[in-house]
């Protein structure tokens, strides 16, 4: 009966504990972002943008034209001048550059004297395609991105993005066997359809867009909407 109330204490402070790490978990998972310092990005002030092939680090061959055919747009609507992707690349198959990492690997002084461009944004696929796990057939793409000033090589700015095919299902009531099906289902759909190409576009989205934090900043030509 003695030790009744040191076990109580005891409890207690067990309890405590607890409810003091679950805070300071909950604490680190809804910190927001540390803010980008964009002190080299107002200084450059690019009004043009060379985009060059992304280098494709997933097993999908598709992965560097599905995510540079659509990376215009965000760009554009950010207010900078793009310089067409058509034009980037057969300006560098005229001189006998293909492959993306050879293409990053050239100096920003002659990206500038070729293009005039202002700066480069240099991307990375890091995932593109349709994987079957278990439980999950979807189709993910997760880009990095940079922009580099082609006057004096200085980094902008930095940032990832990703997006998924499965962000917008619903819960399964199936249990573990609906699960699989949905998945090799899910599997064989994204790959005859393609679904990665859709799904980069969100990514792409997502990492150019001014509507993200600590993104892209307005370029000089863009326009912001009118309030109704």
């Amino acid at each position: 009966m003695t030790q009744q109330p040191q076990a109580t204490a005891g409890a207690r402070l067990l309890m405590g504990g607890l409810l003091l790490a679950a805070a300071l978990l909950s604490a680190c998972a809804t910190r927001p972002p540390e803010p980008y310092d964009y002190t080299a990005f107002k200084a450059s002030r690019p009004a043009s943008l060379l985009v060059l092939p992304p280098l494709n680090q997933s097993p999908d061959v598709k992965a560097t034209y599905g995510v540079l055919s659509q990376v215009t747009l965000p760009l554009a609507e950010s207010g900078y001048y793009v310089v067409p992707v058509s034009l980037m690349d057969e300006t560098f198959r005229d001189n006998g550059l293909t492959m993306a990492a050879d293409i990053h690997a050239v100096e920003a002084s002659k990206l500038r004297e070729i293009f005039g461009a202002d700066a480069a944004v240099y991307i990375t696929v890091k995932n593109y395609g349709t994987s079957y796990n278990v439980v999950s057939g979807d189709a993910v793409v997760v880009l990095d991105a940079k922009i580099v000033d082609l006057r004096n090589g200085a980094l902008l700015w930095q940032g990832s993005a990703s997006a998924s095919s499965g962000e917008n299902k619903g819960s399964n009531q199936g249990g573990l066997v609906g699960l699989l099906v949905q998945a090799i289902v899910s599997q064989v759909l994204n790959s005859a359809t393609d679904m990665s190409f859709k799904v980069a576009n969100v990514a792409n989205n997502r990492l150019l867009s001014l509507h993200r934090v600590n993104g892209v900043l307005p370029g000089p030509r863009y326009v912001a909407p009118k309030k109704e």
